[in-house]
C-alpha cells in the first residue's frame, strides 16, 4: 500500500502541475521533494544534458484529482508523462516569450486546513477519539500546523492527550504578550542611587558579588526599582549583604522585594558560574591514592559576568527566571521583568476579588438557606400544632361520645346504689 503524500508533497506536486512558476521556493529542497514523488511514481525528474527539469505523470495527475493512487490494473508499465511539454526551471528563467502554462486546478484542501476549518466551527476545542496509528498522528499533525504559518497571529494552537483521545484547542494569546513594551533605561552611573541601591553599596560585599559585575547589578537594580515605583508598586530590602551556597542558590532569602497590588515579588541577584574541567594537582593524586574516600571533584567553577535574577512569589506570566544570553542581556529583558512583577500583582487582585464575591455569594447562600429553614420551621411548627390540635379534638368527641352512652346505660337503670353510684361517677 502506497503512503499518502504529506503536505509539502501535495504542495511541491500542485507545483509542478501549476508548470513550475519561479519565484515560489526559496531554496532547492524541492528538488528532494520532486526525487521522493519520482520514487513513487507521481513525477518524472530528468537531468538530461546538465538541466534539471521535472515532469507530471498520470498517476501524479490522477492523485491530484481523486487525492488516491491509481488502481494497479489501470497504470501503465512505463510510467509515462500526462503531458509530453517538460518543465525546465532554468528553461522558463531563459525564455521570456515561453507560452503561458494553464492555469491550476483547485488545490486540495491540506489536512491543516482541515484542522482550523473544525476548530473554527467547534469553539475553538475538539478531541479527537479511537484508536490506532491514526490517532497517534495528531500530535504531529499539530506541530505541522504551528509551522504552517497559517495559524493567526492572535492565536495559538495547543494539543494535549487527555482521557477521551487527543484534545485540540485554539485559544486566543493573551493581550499582555502581544502589548509592545516599552524599554526600561539603565543609567549609565549612580548618581543618585535609591535608598535600597544606597544601602547594597555600603555593604562589604553587595549581593555576595564580586567586584567586577557589582556595578553593573546595582544599576540594573536601580533602573528596576524605579520603573516599580512609576507603576506605584512599593519596594524593600532583603538580605543583601551575603551570596547563598551553591546547593541553595535558588531557595535562599531575595535581596529585595516590590510589592505589587499587595502581592510581594522577592528579587534574588546571582552570578553565574562557568564550568571548567578540573586539572588534579599531585597532592590530589597522591591523597586518592593514599586514601579511598578521598574523591578528586570533576570540574572548577569559577564566577563569570553573567548575572540572573530569581523571581519568587505570585503567579509567573512570563518566566520566573531571566538571565543574560549570547546576543540578549539583562538590560533588555528588564521591561519584561517589570511586566512580570504588575501582572503577579493583577492576578493577585483579581484572586482576591474572586476570593470575596465567594466569600460574598457564599454568605448570600447561607442566608437564603437560613430564610428557608426558618420558613420551613414555621410551616412544620403548625403543622405539628394542627395536628396535636386535630388529636386532641378527636380524644374529646370518643370522650363525650362514651359520657353520653353511660348516660343513657345509667338512666335506664332501676333505682338503688349502683344508679347512685353511677351517676355520682358521670357527675
Amino acid at each position: 500500500m502506497e503512503r499518502r503524500v504529506n503536505e509539502r508533497q501535495l504542495s511541491v506536486l500542485q507545483w509542478v502541475e501549476a508548470g513550475c512558476p519561479a519565484g515560489v521556493w526559496e531554496t532547492n529542497s524541492y528538488k528532494t521533494t520532486c526525487q521522493a514523488l519520482h520514487n513513487r511514481g507521481l513525477v518524472t525528474v530528468s537531468r538530461k544534458s546538465g538541466q534539471w527539469s521535472v515532469t507530471l505523470t498520470s498517476a501524479g495527475q490522477h492523485y491530484l484529482t481523486h487525492g488516491t493512487y491509481p488502481s494497479r490494473g489501470s497504470r501503465p508499465r512505463e510510467t509515462q508523462a500526462a503531458a509530453p511539454r517538460p518543465r525546465s526551471i532554468r528553461a522558463q528563467e531563459k525564455s521570456p516569450t515561453q507560452p503561458k502554462p494553464s492555469p491550476p486546478s483547485q488545490p486540495r484542501v491540506t489536512l491543516t486546513e482541515q484542522l482550523l476549518q473544525e476548530l473554527a466551527e467547534a469553539g475553538g476545542r475538539i478531541v479527537k477519539s479511537g484508536r490506532g496509528p491514526d490517532l497517534e498522528k495528531w500530535p504531529s499533525r499539530v506541530a505541522t500546523a504551528r509551522r504552517s504559518g497559517r495559524i493567526p497571529e492572535t492565536k495559538e494552537l495547543y494539543g494535549n492527550w487527555c482521557r477521551d483521545g487527543y484534545e485540540i484547542k485554539l485559544v486566543d494569546i493573551p493581550a499582555w504578550r502581544l502589548a509592545v513594551l516599552e524599554p526600561v533605561p539603565v543609567p549609565a552611573r549612580l548618581t543618585r542611587p535609591h535608598t535600597l541601591v544606597r544601602a547594597m553599596q555600603n555593604e562589604r560585599q553587595p549581593l555576595g558579588l564580586t567586584r567586577s559585575v557589582q556595578g553593573r547589578a546595582l544599576r540594573l537594580i536601580q533602573a528596576l526599582i524605579t520603573a516599580a515605583e512609576a507603576e506605584g508598586h512599593t519596594c524593600s530590602a532583603g538580605q543583601t549583604g551575603y551570596a547563598p551556597p551553591s546547593h541553595r542558590r535558588r531557595r535562599a532569602h531575595p535581596h529585595f522585594t516590590v510589592t505589587a497590588q499587595g502581592q510581594p515579588v522577592g528579587f534574588l541577584v546571582l552570578q553565574e558560574q562557568d564550568r571548567t574541567e578540573h586539572v588534579a594537582t599531585e597532592k590530589e593524586l597522591a591523597e586518592a591514592k593514599k586514601h579511598s574516600w578521598v574523591r578528586i571533584p570533576r570540574f572548577d567553577y569559577t564566577p563569570s559576568e553573567r548575572l540572573r535574577f530569581i523571581l519568587s512569589g505570585g503567579q509567573p506570566h512570563r518566566a520566573s527566571e531571566w538571565a543574560d544570553a549570547p546576543g540578549r542581556a539583562l538590560e533588555e529583558q528588564l521591561a519584561e521583568i517589570a511586566q512580570d512583577v504588575t501582572l503577579r500583582g493583577q492576578a493577585a487582585d483579581r484572586r482576591r476579588q474572586d476570593e470575596a464575591e465567594a466569600a460574598r455569594q457564599k454568605r448570600i447562600g447561607w442566608e437564603a438557606a437560613m430564610e428557608q429553614a426558618r420558613i420551613r420551621y414555621a410551616e412544620a411548627y403548625r403543622v405539628r400544632h394542627l395536628e396535636f390540635q386535630e388529636a386532641a379534638w378527636r380524644h374529646a368527641t370518643r370522650l363525650t361520645e362514651y359520657v353520653s352512652a353511660v348516660r343513657t346505660r345509667v338512666e335506664a337503670m332501676p333505682p338503688g346504689q349502683t344508679r347512685a353510684e353511677a351517676e355520682a361517677w358521670i357527675s
